[in-house]
């Protein structure tokens, strides 16, 4: 082969190879494209409802009862107990929206009150907070806690009624009024208490051990 045809065919080879490559590189930045196409294409991972929730907390009374309605439809299918605890923690943060600066005032005050161990301080603010906002359950519930703290069982139990009341799915009064039912010997009683509790928040601390603990007792008295 002479210099000139050898030139001419390597010439050739390199118009040949650069045009492989280039028809390489275009099919592959179409596959990349249209890759890139379906992936946007693809709908984007909805939050979870509590983390929405969060975000846009309700502003009115009438939706925070919409809103805790889906939450606890969502804490009672909860798959485990990091889900279960992550809900809980929004549930309770709703719980404390009182759309009422002077009850949130007096609600933080409560709050000071007790951590100074001023009970009766702690129930002059609650007393208040129940008459100014008597549908506000947490109000209830937090004097229901003042009382049991002064052993008035039977004042906390009167409030506890309210707060379930106004929210029967509400699990905290549940336990507290469970817990008081077991000191006052109404085990039966008791044990419905935590049985709701678990129908509510299965993962809630404590309660199936309590279901447990109070069948085995209730049973053995006969029933």
């Amino acid at each position: 082969m002479t210099s000139r045809m050898a030139q001419a065919y390597r010439g050739g080879m390199h118009i040949k190879t650069s045009t492989f490559f280039a028809v390489i590189l275009l099919a592959f930045s179409g596959v990349t494209a249209s890759a890139q196409e379906l992936a946007q294409d693809q709908p984007k991972a909805e939050k979870p409802y509590f983390k929405q929730v969060r975000e846009g907390l309700p502003k009115t009374p009438a939706d925070r009862a919409k809103v805790l309605a889906n939450l606890y439809a969502h804490l009672a299918a909860a798959p485990d107990a990091q889900s279960a605890s992550m809900i809980t923690e929004t549930i309770e943060q709703v719980w404390s929206l009182s759309y009422s600066d002077t009850i949130a005032v007096l609600m933080d005050r409560s709050v000071k009150a007790m951590a100074e161990k001023n009970s009766g301080l702690a129930l002059k603010l609650l007393d208040a907070v129940v008459d100014l906002a008597p549908d506000y359950a947490e109000g209830w519930n937090r004097r229901a806690i003042v009382y049991y703290a002064n052993n008035d069982y039977m004042r906390a139990l009167g409030d506890l009624r309210r707060v379930l009341a106004l929210d029967p799915n509400h699990y905290k009064a549940l336990d507290g009024l469970a817990q008081i039912l077991r000191e006052l010997d109404r085990d039966k009683q008791a044990l419905q208490a935590y049985r709701q509790i678990m129908s509510i928040n299965p993962y809630w601390p404590g309660a199936s051990d309590a279901v447990k603990e109070l069948e085995r007792e209730v049973e053995g008295q006969g029933i």
